[in-house]
């Protein structure tokens, strides 16, 4: 969307009583536009008043060449990547920085290394992974504390689920963020086709949206959907998941939806 559409998304966001957002340094056209997003998100809040009354999470650890997501956890970049998330959020410390994903070219200990050494120098307060399983999980705890793990999850990819990994999350006291939690960029056709979620759409008078956001919601209380939204609409209708009480069985109808069980996918 152009920037005052954006600028009005986030507005009605915080009006609602939105205080958090999940954005990254790559959300861009390509390496010349890093940081767009994050820019963005700070020009709206401080024109809204709300930089202190909302968290910003950002990420490092991928690049963008002629547009392409390449991983890079060399702690050279993911240093750079922190400092100059710094200066588009015009701040001294982010509240949550996260580790876009592994980078298998490079010794997982040492891209966690350089992002406690950038936490030790208070420029980080928590610290979180995406895109990472339960495994790899485990080898960083064994290393730091981590905050939050962000993968991929919603009705149609519920992998962690099976996996364990959201149990381990919430045995470890780790927050759990679901991103395309109502199907991502090119995942919204289904949700809009799946007959049990037109039936429920019925009984509750809420969109397909609305019931997959709730639907995470019942799962834990440790699990934080992070719905995007480019319309005022969307992101009222996202909000109000929080008040839509599902009975267990209707949980337990979404719980055997066909799952494509993504992996690999980058966001």
């Amino acid at each position: 969307p152009d920037e005052t559409q954006a600028f009005a998304v986030i507005e009605a966001f915080v009006a609602d009583g939105g205080d958090f957002i999940d954005t990254a340094n790559v959300y861009c056209l390509d390496d010349d536009d890093i940081g767009h997003n994050e820019r963005l998100i700070q020009r709206a809040l401080d024109s809204l008043g709300a930089t202190g009354r909302v968290m910003v999470a950002t990420k490092g650890g991928l690049r963008r060449p002629g547009g392409a997501w390449v991983v890079d956890g060399n702690p050279g970049w993911l240093r750079q990547s922190c400092e100059n998330s710094l200066r588009a959020l015009q701040t001294d410390c982010i509240g949550l920085y996260q580790l876009h994903a592994v980078d298998p070219k490079v010794d997982f200990r040492r891209s966690l290394e350089a992002l406690v050494q950038l936490k030790e120098e208070g420029k980080i307060r928590h610290l979180g992974l995406s895109n990472v399983s339960s495994a790899q999980l485990e080898q960083a705890l064994d290393f730091t504390v981590i905050a939050s793990v962000q993968n991929r999850c919603n009705l149609f990819d519920q992998q962690d689920f099976h996996n364990g990994l959201i149990d381990l999350c919430r045995a470890r006291h780790i927050t759990y963020i679901p991103y395309s939690p109502v199907g991502g960029h090119h995942g919204h056709a289904r949700f809009g086709q799946e007959p049990v979620l037109q039936q429920l759409t019925t009984q509750y008078q809420a969109s397909p949206h609305r019931i997959a956001l709730a639907w995470l919601l019942h799962k834990g209380r440790h699990i934080l959907p992070i719905p995007g939204a480019s319309r005022v609409a969307s992101i009222r209708d996202s909000l109000r998941a929080m008040d839509l009480n599902l009975s267990a069985e209707d949980i337990a109808a979404l719980d055997r939806l066909p799952s494509n069980n993504s992996v690999g996918q980058v966001a």
